[in-house]
């Protein structure tokens, strides 16, 4: 209903604001707001690709721009914190959400999100630690036993650091500058005078 005021530009104001606020709200079919609310409640988190034209939700049987509408009305409650990456957004349901979704859902107090449930320990072979190797005399991935002072190799380890060749700047198989001989300068872009 529009009250008429004495001021026009009021009036225009009022009937802008209106027309804004109906074309703004998205209807979205009760079926299909049912499909995305349960699914939300049941993993507790959804995703959607930043395409409002696809047809179809990757994973569910509803259009994108459904969901992606439906999650940014939640997120303006503050029942779903939203992060964006690579043209994708992820929701997570927040504390309040999941109050506000078994209420509206109808949900028992008891159910739970996946992401709140704990996932049972994995079973460990007998006295291996992490990665399932024992510590110890017997330990086949690092090659050498835990006696040796800090695994540095011994004998006559000589390194060799010559100027030439090799595959740094300047070096005579591939990068930049490569086969101009010993007397180049390296450099990106600098056309200095050559000891040629």
């Amino acid at each position: 209903v529009m009250v008429a005021h004495k001021d026009p530009l009021f009036d225009i104001y009022l009937t802008v604001s209106w027309l804004l606020r109906f074309i703004s709200t998205m209807l979205i079919p009760k079926k299909d707001r049912l499909l995305i609310l349960e699914s939300l409640f049941q993993e507790g988190v959804m995703v959607a690709h930043k395409d409002f034209n696809a047809p179809k939700h990757h994973i569910l049987d509803t259009k994108n721009l459904y969901v992606i509408k439906l999650m940014q009305s939640l997120k303006s409650r503050e029942l779903v914190r939203e992060s964006f990456s690579w043209m994708w957004y992820y929701y997570y349901l927040t504390n309040e959400g999941i109050e506000y979704l078994r209420d509206y859902l109808s949900i028992a107090e008891d159910v739970v999100p996946n992401t709140l449930k704990k996932k049972p320990a994995a079973p460990r072979s007998g006295g291996a630690s992490r990665g399932g190797y024992s510590r110890g005399g017997d330990d086949r991935r690092r090659g050498y036993d835990d006696k040796k002072a800090g695994g540095a190799p011994g004998g006559s380890f000589e390194p060799s650091f010559r100027s030439e060749g090799g595959y740094g700047r300047g070096g005579e198989r591939f990068g930049r500058g490569g086969g101009r001989g010993r007397g180049s300068r390296g450099g990106f872009g600098r056309g200095g005078a050559r000891d040629e």
